[in-house]
C-alpha cells in the first residue's frame, strides 16, 4: 500500500505523487460504484414559473411537484443565472485547492460551528474504523452573515455574487413547493424566516484515483436543509438513490442540480423525501463540484406544517431549532446514519 504524503492533510497532494499506484489502507471503502444512466431524470423550467400563460405555469408547477414527490431530484434550466458566473465560481473555488497547504490549513476545523472549514473529512465505517474520504473540501456560511477565505481574492467577490443569485432561484422555488403543497401564501416565508434564510457554500475537489471502486468521494447520505443546489466542471461523478438503485447524474451545460433535502420533508410530513445521494470517484479526471445549501434561518423551528399535519391526523417528524439539527448533523461521523431517523415520530 502507498504511503500517505507527510504532513498533508489534503488529498491532492497524495493524488499529485507521480509513484501512487494504490490507495493507502485509510481510504479503502469499497463500494459497487457502478450507477444507471437514466435519460429520464426530471427537468423543471424555472423561467415557466412567472409565465402569464396560466397553462404554461400549472404544466411547470405540476412538473416541480412531480420530480420532488417522485424523484426528490430535478434538473433546473433557464434558471437566470448567468453561465459567466457558474464557471466563475468553479474558477475561484479551484484556485482554492490549488493553494499552497499552509494558507489551506488556516481553515482546517476546530468545531462544528466554525464557519469556515476546510480538509477532506472521513466517516466511521460499521467496524467503527475511521476511513478518509477522496477529497478535499472547503466550506463556508454566507447567509445570513458572509464568510469567505481571504484568499484567493477573487473567490469573496464571486462568492458573494453568487450566494445572491441562488437565493433568489432558491425562494422563488420554495414559493412554487409551498403553492403545490396547498400552504398559504407568505407561509413559508415567514413560519421558516426566509430574509434570513441559511445558506452554506462548499466546493469539493476530487482528484483521479488509483482505485476507484475502493475509495468514495464521500459516502451516501442525505442533505440538511430545505434545497440543495450543484453545479460541477463537466466531469461525472454524483449519483442518486431511485427505488433501490443508483442513478449516474448528468446534465446540460448552465443547468444546476437540485435536491430536496431533510427539512423538505419535514415541512412537508413526508410527502417530499430526502434523497439519498454520493459522490464516485475516477483514474482520469479531477472533478470539482459546488453546493449551495439552502435551509431556514438557523433560529427557525422546523416542523411540519400545519396544514398538512391537519390533513395527515398527526406530525411525523419532531420540531427541531434549524442549526442545531445542522450543527448535529456535521458532527456525526458514522456511515449511513441519517439524522432524520432521530426526529422521526415512530407509529405506536
Amino acid at each position: 500500500m502507498a504511503a500517505v504524503a507527510k504532513h498533508s492533510s489534503f488529498v491532492k497532494a497524495l493524488a499529485e505523487n507521480t509513484t501512487l499506484k494504490s490507495i493507502p489502507s485509510q481510504f479503502t471503502l469499497a463500494t459497487d460504484s457502478k450507477g444507471s444512466r437514466s435519460d429520464s431524470l426530471p427537468v423543471v423550467d424555472f423561467s415557466l414559473l412567472a409565465s402569464p400563460d396560466p397553462d404554461r405555469r400549472c404544466r411547470v408547477l405540476a412538473d416541480l411537484d412531480s420530480a420532488c414527490r417522485e424523484w426528490g431530484f430535478f434538473i433546473l434550466v433557464n434558471h437566470g443565472i448567468p453561465e459567466t458566473l457558474l464557471k466563475a465560481i468553479i474558477a475561484a473555488s479551484l484556485e482554492f485547492f490549488e493553494l499552497p497547504e499552509e494558507e489551506k490549513r488556516r481553515y482546517e476545523a476546530k468545531s462544528v460551528s466554525d464557519p469556515i472549514k476546510s480538509g477532506s473529512g472521513s466517516v466511521i465505517n460499521t467496524a467503527n474504523q475511521r476511513v478518509h474520504l477522496w477529497r478535499d473540501f472547503i466550506k463556508s456560511y454566507v447567509h445570513p452573515e458572509f464568510n469567505c477565505p481571504t484568499e484567493p481574492q477573487t473567490l469573496r467577490e464571486t462568492l458573494h455574487e453568487f450566494s445572491g443569485k441562488t437565493r433568489h432561484v432558491f425562494r422563488k422555488l420554495m414559493h412554487a413547493i409551498g403553492e403545490n403543497l396547498g400552504l398559504e401564501q407568505g407561509f413559508v416565508d415567514e413560519a421558516l424566516k426566509l430574509d434570513s434564510c441559511f445558506q452554506l457554500y462548499a466546493a469539493n475537489y476530487y482528484p483521479p484515483c488509483p482505485e476507484p471502486d475502493q475509495a468514495i468521494g464521500i459516502p451516501s447520505h442525505t442533505d440538511h436543509g430545505l434545497l440543495t443546489f450543484l453545479i460541477h466542471n463537466g466531469v461525472a461523478g454524483l449519483q442518486i438513490q431511485h427505488n433501490g438503485e443508483w442513478f449516474d447524474t448528468f446534465s446540460p451545460q448552465n443547468a444546476i442540480l437540485v435536491n430536496t433535502a431533510d427539512h423538505l420533508e419535514i415541512l412537508s410530513n413526508g410527502r417530499y423525501k430526502s434523497v439519498k445521494h454520493r459522490a464516485v470517484v475516477n483514474t482520469e479526471a479531477t472533478r470539482i463540484s459546488v453546493v449551495m445549501a439552502n435551509g431556514a434561518a438557523p433560529d427557525a423551528m422546523v416542523a411540519p406544517a400545519a396544514a398538512l399535519v391537519e390533513q395527515d391526523g398527526r406530525p411525523f417528524y419532531r420540531p427541531m431549532k434549524f442549526i442545531e439539527y445542522v450543527e448535529t448533523m456535521l458532527s456525526n461521523p458514522l456511515l449511513g446514519k441519517c439524522n432524520l431517523d432521530c426526529i422521526k415520530i415512530q407509529d405506536d
